[in-house]
């Protein structure tokens, strides 16, 4: 007959203790993590719990002040509001002049420099692409011209002095584009 086979005991006590030490490891771990954290915490706050009493009953303490008493409460009234009566708030009773005509600054002459004329757009399109990369800002214009089509114009502007006319003409004839001066007067419809 075949003997039963026996265990070894010694074996067995292993792996028991095996599992506790596992245990006992995390729950060390833990408890110094939260013994840290504590202090870390205490540390960055400035809160010491430990401070002997013995220092701050040793140091002088200030009396705080008593609080001083509020002024006593008045009851708040809203404020009413002002009437406004219409024919009242009109000056005088007489009918409103006429506005004064617009002074000769107002009919001053606009100057525009035209870059360039255009039968097809894109060619108008990359003159003014061409014009904002030298910093000047230009506008596309459109009209019809008889039996000849749509146009495309390229102008910038418009300017109120001769001055500033003068330097983006010079700035445009060194980078070798050829502006056109267009003087208009504006009618009196359209500065109003």
């Amino acid at each position: 007959m075949a003997k039963p086979a026996t265990r070894d005991t010694g074996r067995s006590g292993g792996n028991s203790r095996k599992g506790s030490s596992v245990f006992t490891g995390v729950l060390i771990g833990l408890v110094v993590g939260a013994v840290l954290a504590a202090g870390v915490a205490l540390w960055v706050t400035g809160n010491n719990p430990f401070k002997s009493e013995a220092t701050q009953s040793g140091a002088t303490k200030a009396v705080p002040a008593a609080p001083k008493p509020l002024p006593p409460a008045t009851p708040a009234t809203p404020e009413t509001a002002p009437s406004f009566d219409f024919y009242k708030v009109l000056p005088g009773g007489a009918p409103s002049a006429l506005p004064p005509p617009p002074d000769a600054a107002a009919n001053a002459p606009l100057y525009y420099l035209q870059a360039g004329a255009f039968q097809h757009p894109d060619d108008a399109d990359n003159l003014k692409a061409q014009l904002a990369l030298l910093g000047v800002e230009a506008v596309i214009q459109t009209s019809e011209v008889a039996d000849k089509g749509m146009f495309y114009r390229v102008r910038v502007g418009p300017f109120h002095a001769m001055d500033e006319v003068n330097s983006t003409r010079n700035l445009l004839t060194q980078n070798h584009i050829s502006a056109t001066l267009i003087k208009e007067i504006p009618s009196p419809k359209e500065t109003h």
